[in-house]
């Protein structure tokens, strides 16, 4: 399948560009995913974000945004023009793509800040850019759809809601007229993703955990990806998470109009919802974050080899 890097008729493209071929560079295992102390992580992340006054949607994109101006991997840039409550607003999106590996690019949708008071998400991609620039072997084989801030209202009141007064992540596939999950609903379905990946934080939880659905290869991704994130963040072990019965720290349901792919598809991708402990150092969850994201993608690209030679 062709990749598509065009968005709906309503997303205006900011920049494009090309990258030489590069060759091909052995994948690296989880065990080798960069570790770094809690000091060198507070020097590239900005600021939280502080609840009781009016968030910056320009501050907090700006480590994306440097990566986007400096990178030749990074090939596109757009944003969705939406209108919310009234006021035009953007939903960012950064496409990246990995070297060319032994086949086809797997598309991959990454997506954060669902929730607007859990900007961990939004920080943790900024990072995690920033990384693969520096070890472009991780994206090998990847055309990486980002959609950092997915709901830009919510995230500038420091509300889990959008301005609307709606949990996002309840919404979608009920045919919803909130115009931040349709984009989201048409990006899903014109992209036909082979992983998708959300990042959330939870402020009732003391350990990582996630959620698993679609394809059988989601948990052999999220489990190693769970252990990685273990050298920064402990894992939530308990029988019960948010409601669910888990194992592990894995959870096999999830709620009702979660962001997820196309119900009903014969062969789903994998899909991942990572969740890490909010009340933690916001440091260690942005690490564990990319190393978990690291992860899923070196694990992904091993299974898909060993699938190619059965």
């Amino acid at each position: 399948m062709s990749l598509i890097t065009a968005s709906p008729d309503r997303v205006s493209t900011q920049s494009t560009a090309s990258s030489p071929a590069s060759p091909s560079v052995r994948s690296i295992s989880p065990s080798t995913v960069e570790s770094r102390s809690d000091s060198a992580s507070a020097q590239s992340l900005p600021p939280a974000p502080s609840p009781t006054r009016s968030r910056s949607i320009t501050k907090v994109l700006e480590p994306l945004e440097r990566v986007a101006r400096d990178s030749r991997r990074l090939v596109g840039t757009s944003h969705a023009q939406v209108q919310i409550s009234g006021q035009d607003y953007s939903i960012p999106r950064y496409l990246y793509v990995g070297r060319q590996g032994g086949g086809d690019l797997q598309r991959i949708g990454i997506f954060a800040t669902l929730h607007g008071d859990e900007p961990e998400g939004v920080l943790a991609l900024g990072k995690f850019l920033q990384t693969l620039e520096e070890r472009p072997e991780i994206a090998e084989g990847y055309a990486l759809f980002i959609y950092p801030l997915c709901n830009p209202t919510g995230f500038e009141d420091g509300t889990r809601h959008s301005r609307a007064g709606v949990d996002l992540n309840r919404e979608f596939w009920k045919q919803t007229c909130h115009p931040e999950v349709r984009f989201l609903e048409s990006e899903i379905w014109m992209q036909a993703f082979h992983g998708i990946i959300t990042l959330h934080s939870d402020d009732t939880s003391q350990g990582l955990y996630g959620f698993v659905k679609g394809s059988v290869l989601s948990e052999h991704l999220l489990q190693p990806a769970l252990l990685e994130a273990g050298r920064y963040l402990p894992r939530n072990h308990g029988a019960v998470i948010d409601g669910f019965n888990a194992r592990s720290g894995i959870i096999h349901s999830g709620y009702p109009g979660m962001l997820q792919s196309i119900p009903g598809m014969v062969r789903p991708p994998f899909e991942i919802t990572l969740e890490t402990p909010q009340k933690a150092s916001l440091h260690r969850q942005v690490d564990a974050l990319v190393a978990a994201l690291q992860t899923i993608l070196v694990e992904n690209r091993y299974l898909q080899a060993i699938a190619q030679n059965i």
